[in-house]
């Protein structure tokens, strides 16, 4: 069985759906133009594709007309609604075991996104990525799960995590004000990344609620989980979520199949018996990210086919034209400049 490559436990569409309710807009309503009931909301096992949960999305702001949907999901998403993985945060060391944990487990709870930190000079980046192109979304889901993992830290540090930067990579939005409100710091936009940053010399300081029995064993429950989660997902999904994860400079088959555990001559072999190759998903990932750049019209066609690794823009314009019978400049001049989402499988 192949698992599916979006994935949003249930318990967050009822916080939505809450969201919505305290706006005084008909949830019920909602719910039914994506064809689902409040019952079904009620099911643990519910997970909906990828395209339905974006038009929840879109259906949401346009039904509350609140364009700060997405930091208002955030501020009531509390540390101990995202379950055993909550669990284990509140039980960290210090903020580098916490961030660390999400690093590792975050797709226990969401594959909208994924984090890692890195170190730049005296500051520490929490920087969140998209696995998949966001669209039309990508500001709301980007706002709620930020703010999210903000909150988070700020509890299990008993608001000492001191983070100074907020960084979203869009137009600042109208309620940018209350963005600045809700983080309590510094909010930049039009920014090449997105996350928070905090002064390195936190990030290892002892947290006082920090409990290591405590941490160890939901931890190892955390451990347990990903594994039933990868062991269903198929090799394909997994190259191509490799692939997706450092767009800016795709892995060679070599390094894909050590990332995966495996020798290259066994990677390509479980690849065909899967009726794929290596080439053909670098291919379709490549595809697919040049029309959503295009699309969002924020990279110049020169700057997509070096992110997307092609040093001879030529070659980019060729695959381009072989892909979408058009050449990129063509494209980008018939399409309107919205970000759109296009489901990965």
């Amino acid at each position: 069985m192949q698992i599916e490559e979006f994935t949003l436990p249930a318990y967050y569409l009822r916080q939505i759906a809450n969201q919505i309710e305290s706006t005084g807009a008909d949830v019920a309503h909602w719910l039914e133009q994506s064809r689902l009931s409040e019952a079904q909301l009620e099911n643990a096992a519910l997970n909906v594709p990828f395209p339905v949960f974006r038009q929840l999305i879109l259906d949401a702001l346009a039904i509350t007309q609140e364009p700060a949907l997405g930091l208002l999901l955030g501020e009531r998403l509390l540390v101990n609604t995202h379950g055993i993985l909550g669990y284990a945060a509140l039980n960290s060391g210090t903020l580098r075991q916490a961030v660390e944990l999400f690093e590792r487990f975050m797709p226990l709870r969401t594959s909208l996104v994924s984090l890692n930190h890195e170190i730049h000079g005296n500051e520490v980046r929490v920087v969140f990525s998209e696995p998949r192109p966001l669209g039309d979304i990508r500001s709301t889901v980007l706002e709620a799960v930020v703010l999210t993992v903000k909150n988070v830290l700020d509890y299990i540090s008993l608001g000492n995590c001191q983070i100074n930067q907020v960084a979203f990579p869009f137009d600042p939005p109208e309620h940018a004000a209350l963005a600045r409100d809700l983080f309590k710091c510094e909010v930049r936009f039009g920014q090449p990344w997105t996350g928070f940053s905090l002064p390195l010399s936190v990030i290892d300081q002892p947290l006082k609620m920090a409990d290591a029995a405590t941490f160890q064993e939901a931890a190892l429950i955390c451990q347990r989980e990903l594994e039933k989660l990868t062991s269903r997902e198929s090799l394909s999904t997994r190259v191509r979520r490799i692939m997706l994860e450092k767009q800016n400079g795709f892995p060679s088959l070599n390094v894909t199949a050590r990332l995966c555990h495996m020798t290259p001559r066994t990677l390509h072999r479980r690849l065909i018996d899967e009726g794929t190759a290596f080439k053909e998903i670098l291919e379709d990932v490549r595809h697919m990210l040049a029309v959503e750049h295009l699309k969002s019209s924020h990279l110049t066609i020169q700057e997509i086919a070096y992110t997307l690794g092609y040093t001879d823009l030529a070659n980019f314009r060729r695959a381009f034209k072989r892909w979408e019978g058009i050449p990129p400049s063509k494209f980008r001049s018939r399409k309107p400049p919205i970000e759109s989402a296009v489901g990965l499988l």
